[in-house]
C-alpha cells in the first residue's frame, strides 16, 4: 500500500510540472515591455528600458506594436504560436518597422521563463540591425478582464475615409488590428506616393459598450492626434469572424474599417 502512495505522489508531481510547462494554458494574455537587452557578438549589451510596447498572445495568435520614444520609430509583428515545454515558436507572417515591411513567413523560437508578475523571453539569434543578436525581454502582465466577441486577432480587408463633402478615400495600406484582455492595438503600413512606406501605430483600452458600440482609449500611438484620446467605435459584426468598425468625426467625415478573424 505505500508502494502505490508513493507512485501516487510521484503520478501527482510529474503531472504538476508537466503543468507549469504548458505554455499554452499560461501564455494567453496582455504584456506591457518593461526590459528589452540586445546582446551582440562582440559582447557589447544595449538596454531600452523605454520602448513603449504591447503585447498580445490569444489562443493561438500574437501581435504586438511598439513605439520608440527615443526617435518616434514604429514597428509591429502578427502571427500564430505553438507551444513546447518552455519553448514557444512564433510563426511571424508580418512584420513592419519605420520605412519598410517584411511579409516572408519565419519562425522564432523563444525560451520562455514565467515569474511572479509576468515573464521573461529569449531569443539566441535574431536579426537586429542586420546583425546576430541575442533579444531578451521582460514583460509585466496586466490583470484579466472579461471576454468580449471582438478579442482575437484580425486583418483590414478594406477601409477607406468619407470626408464632410462625401469625397471617398480608399486606404492604401496593410493594416492588423489586435483585442484582448480589455486592451487593443493596431498597426499598418501606409503604401505612400514615389514606393514610399511608413509604419503607423497605437495601443490602449477597450471596452464594450452595447453590442452596436465600443470605446478605444489611446494610451501610445504614432499619430500625436489620437495618443490620450477616447474615441466611440460604432460597431458590426454579421457573424464571430467578421466585423465593420465606423468612427465618426464632429464635421462630418468618418472611416470605415473592415475586418476579418485571422485563424
Amino acid at each position: 500500500m505505500k508502494q502505490v502512495l508513493s507512485a501516487a505522489v510521484i503520478m501527482m508531481l510529474v503531472y504538476g510540472c508537466s503543468r507549469s510547462l504548458d505554455l499554452s494554458e499560461q501564455m494567453p494574455g496582455t504584456y506591457f515591455l518593461t526590459l528589452q537587452t540586445v546582446e551582440q557578438p562582440d559582447g557589447r549589451v544595449t538596454n531600452y528600458n523605454d520602448l513603449k510596447q504591447l503585447k498580445i498572445y490569444t489562443d493561438h495568435q500574437f501581435m504586438y506594436t511598439q513605439i520608440n520614444p527615443a526617435d518616434s520609430t514604429s514597428s509591429f509583428g502578427v502571427g500564430s504560436y505553438t507551444t513546447d515545454g518552455d519553448t514557444l515558436v512564433e510563426h511571424v507572417i508580418y512584420t513592419s518597422r519605420g520605412e519598410a515591411y517584411d511579409d516572408q513567413p519565419i519562425d522564432h523560437s523563444l525560451f520562455i521563463k514565467i515569474t511572479g508578475v509576468g515573464y521573461e523571453q529569449i531569443i539566441n539569434s535574431i536579426m537586429i540591425k542586420g546583425i546576430p543578436s541575442k533579444l531578451v525581454e521582460h514583460y509585466d502582465m496586466s490583470p484579466p478582464k472579461p471576454e468580449t466577441p471582438l478579442d482575437g486577432v484580425w486583418k483590414e480587408v478594406k477601409g477607406f475615409g468619407v470626408s464632410a463633402d462625401n469625397d471617398t478615400t480608399v486606404y492604401k495600406r496593410t493594416q492588423y488590428k489586435a483585442f484582448w484582455n480589455g486592451y487593443f492595438m493596431f498597426g499598418h503600413t501606409n503604401y505612400l506616393e514615389d514606393s514610399v512606406i511608413s509604419t503607423g501605430m497605437g495601443f490602449g483600452n477597450f471596452e464594450m459598450i452595447s453590442d452596436t458600440q465600443f470605446q478605444e482609449t489611446d494610451l501610445n500611438s504614432s499619430y500625436p492626434i489620437i495618443a490620450g484620446n477616447t474615441f466611440t467605435i460604432d460597431l458590426k459584426m454579421p457573424d464571430k469572424d467578421h466585423f465593420t468598425q465606423v468612427i465618426k468625426n464632429a464635421d462630418g467625415s468618418y472611416s470605415v474599417e473592415m475586418y476579418e478573424r485571422l485563424k
